[in-house]
């Protein structure tokens, strides 16, 4: 079997704008492997303009589905056996469905049997099937390559087993897969940008209710510069699930008859006698929040200068009240904000490591994006990855790609 299925995008050098996933080659590497004809699902990762740690508080998000994703090539058995390669690890793994569930091996195949079983519970009996995975969102970079795999699979089981489920009900299943699976207490934006994404349109997600309201992403006057700063993060093993903790630890102090800190107003968390660290954490989701809505509001009248400086005071929220960010992180910031043509930039994800998110105008995306190479490279001597995105559709199968 040859493994060998990334191209560079049309007219883009493969780098930084990096490898993207040839559907085609996928397909022919499959029927190499297993000698059957595959069918193809997609889901892409996302990067969230704004609304940091506000998802698992029913706050709001502004996400976009990017168009970089997962790839599963699939075809049905006839046992109840789940057998799966991944190009990306090189490593081939199954699971029997007719046998009792393993969680949180600490491996990638925990986000396989976390789907397939959670579907199972939720939707219903599923079918076997030869599953060939490939991605290319960066691992570990805070733009949900693990959603990105839980949703193209789920799409793939329930296609597959003759199931139908629609998208709010797929990004739950999928959360409560790597909630009881995986170890991460996740809140529904990952999936839910996964599933239910929209070409040329960022989401605003209501984390409370999952309605979902596109915003048009005007792309003659705003670009979307994604840059890595090359420090993982592993939202499980890392203070992801602390800063839950402690901002649930400080809707408690401050008003424990109210179900999130979406409820509770500015004032309240500023009252004396409120634990310092408790207050920062308070501080930054019920704030973030309402920067959420507003940014949502200066995207729609077209305002990207309100947008920008929205963004970067979510930055220093992140850095200063909820500490999740990290020196590379607040230095890739610094060098965006420093160019011509920028509307704002913040860390974007749950922190730790991961990426920055940038808007800038078209024109100068490709410049800033150099900059800030340059700029991080003689700060931190080696150079981030960095590639400008655009808003796609979330999942779906992928037809016509023959090969």
């Amino acid at each position: 079997m040859s493994a060998r299925v990334l191209i560079p995008p049309s007219g883009a050098p493969p780098s930084p704008a990096g490898p993207t996933v040839d559907a085609a080659a996928l397909r022919r590497a499959f029927r190499d492997r297993y000698g059957r004809e595959p069918r193809l699902f997609q889901a892409p990762g996302r990067v969230n303009l704004i609304g940091e740690h506000t998802d698992y508080h029913d706050g709001f998000v502004l996400p976009l589905a990017m168009d970089r994703g997962t790839v599963v090539a699939a075809a049905p058995r006839e046992d109840r056996r789940v057998r799966v390669l991944s190009l990306d690890a090189g490593e081939e793994r199954d699971l029997d469905l007719g046998q009792p569930a393993v969680a949180r091996r600490g491996e990638w195949l925990d986000y396989v049997e976390g789907v397939a079983r959670e579907l199972e519970v939720g939707v219903g009996r599923l079918r076997g099937a030869d599953l060939m995975v490939h991605g290319d969102v960066p691992v570990g970079a805070g733009l949900s390559s693990s959603a990105s795999l839980e949703v193209a699979l789920g799409t793939a089981l329930l296609s597959l087993s003759g199931r139908r489920v629609g998208r709010r009900r797929l990004a739950r299943l999928c959360q409560a897969a790597e909630h009881r699976y995986v170890g991460t207490r996740c809140g529904i934006m990952d999936q839910l940008t996964a599933a239910a994404g929209r070409a040329g349109h960022a989401l605003l997600i209501d984390c409370r209710s999952l309605r979902t309201t596109p915003i048009p992403l005007p792309a003659d006057r705003a670009a979307v510069l994604v840059v890595h700063s090359g420090v993982r993060h592993r939202l499980a093993s890392s203070g992801y699930n602390d800063r839950r903790a402690e901002s649930e630890s400080a809707l408690r102090a401050i008003a424990p008859e109210r179900p999130a800190l979406r409820d509770v107003r500015p004032a309240e968390v500023e009252r004396e006698g409120l634990d310092p660290l408790l207050q920062r954490r308070a501080r930054h989701v019920v704030l973030e929040i309402d920067r959420t809505r507003r940014a949502a509001r200066a995207l729609r009248r077209f305002d990207l200068d309100a947008f920008g400086a929205l963004m970067v005071e979510s930055h220093r929220s992140l850095r200063d009240d909820y500490e999740v960010s990290t020196p590379e992180l607040d230095a890739l910031v610094e060098a965006a904000l420093g160019q011509p043509g920028v509307y704002g930039s913040r860390m974007t994800g749950g922190g730790f490591g991961g990426c920055t998110v940038t808007m800038a105008r078209p024109s100068a995306a490709q410049a800033v994006g150099a900059a800030v190479e340059a700029a991080f490279e003689a700060r931190f001597g080696r150079r981030p990855m960095w590639f400008v995105t655009g808003a796609a559709d979330g999942a779906r199968e992928l037809v016509g790609q023959t090969g």
